[in-house]
């Protein structure tokens, strides 16, 4: 059956945002500039909802009770794995017959599952995840144009339509995406601990190494920066998705720790060759990325 949000144009639909930091404000953004009917928005943080409010990023604040979450055609959950469970349990009720939910967190585990089948008959969730971000966290930093040609990751369920599914390829397009992917719930959480994850630990372990120190600043060129760049990152959320992704996570640790054993070893037997060929090995592999 044709769902009421694949009939109408985007500007035509009511959109709901649950969480309103760094990308549910920048969802909040991009839906502005797309002129969509209505924006209703909620957050754990009174004080940034009514914010976003106040600065026209969204139209209404989702009442207490949930009851105006009703209009919405599409809601978006930017908070935590377990907190958009805990949102549907809350507000299933409220669900308008037909509506359209996806989230945008960095891990799924077995959540697309669990929340499809806590939804009304009818309803569809379509878990999804912006290759979009940028430093530092919250509202203050969110913006319409992290999603920029970027990469959104589709991970679809046997229970998902193919109709629901290219609406959210459509909707990406619509965002500034330059393409998306499918994936299942697996192969997305064994993937993103090796391009998320681990690049986020490594960036930390840099920042906290034994070598830093006060005249650290003065010796920073481009590859220290680069490679430092998510250090400044939001210890709730990332505590949260490294736990919650842990198995696929240590995997990617142990891998890396092999890498870092093989330049070790090369290094201590004053091996150049063996250094050369660690070296020609990433460089296609690098090229062939972008």
């Amino acid at each position: 059956m044709i769902k009421q949000y694949q009939e109408k144009p985007l500007q035509d639909l009511t959109f709901a945002i649950v969480g309103l930091g760094l990308i549910g404000g920048s969802y909040a953004k991009a839906l502005r500039n797309l002129r969509v009917r209505k924006i209703l928005g909620m957050d754990i943080s009174h004080g940034i909802a009514r914010a976003c409010l106040n600065a026209n990023m969204i139209d209404e604040v989702v009442a207490e009770d949930g009851r105006n979450l009703k209009e919405a055609d599409v809601i978006i959950c930017s908070v935590y794995p377990e907190a958009v469970m805990s949102f549907v349990r809350q507000n299933v009720q409220n669900f308008s017959e037909g509506m359209l939910m996806t989230d945008a967190t960095g891990v799924k585990g077995t959540m697309p599952r669990e929340i499809q089948e806590l939804l009304p008959e009818g309803c569809e969730f379509i878990s999804g995840h912006p290759m979009a971000g940028r430093q530092g966290s919250g509202l203050g930093m969110s913006d319409a144009a992290i999603f920029n040609n970027s990469n959104y990751i589709i991970v679809p369920t046997e229970k998902n339509t193919p109709e629901a599914v290219s609406w959210l390829e459509e909707f990406a397009k619509a965002l500034g995406c330059a393409r998306s992917v499918k994936v299942s719930m697996e192969d997305h959480d064994k993937i993103i601990a090796y391009t998320s994850d681990l690049p986020h630990i490594t960036a930390v372990a840099l920042v906290n190494s034994a070598s830093y120190n006060k005249n650290t600043q003065y010796f920073i060129a481009g590859g220290f920066r680069d490679a430092t760049r998510v250090a400044d990152i939001n210890p709730d959320l990332w505590s949260d998705l490294f736990l919650s992704n842990r198995e696929n996570v240590i995997a990617e640790i142990e891998n890396y720790q092999s890498q870092l054993e093989r330049w070790k070893k090369a290094i201590v037997e004053n091996d150049r060759e063996a250094l050369k060929e660690i070296m020609r090995e990433a460089g296609p592999r690098r090229r062939m990325l972008y």
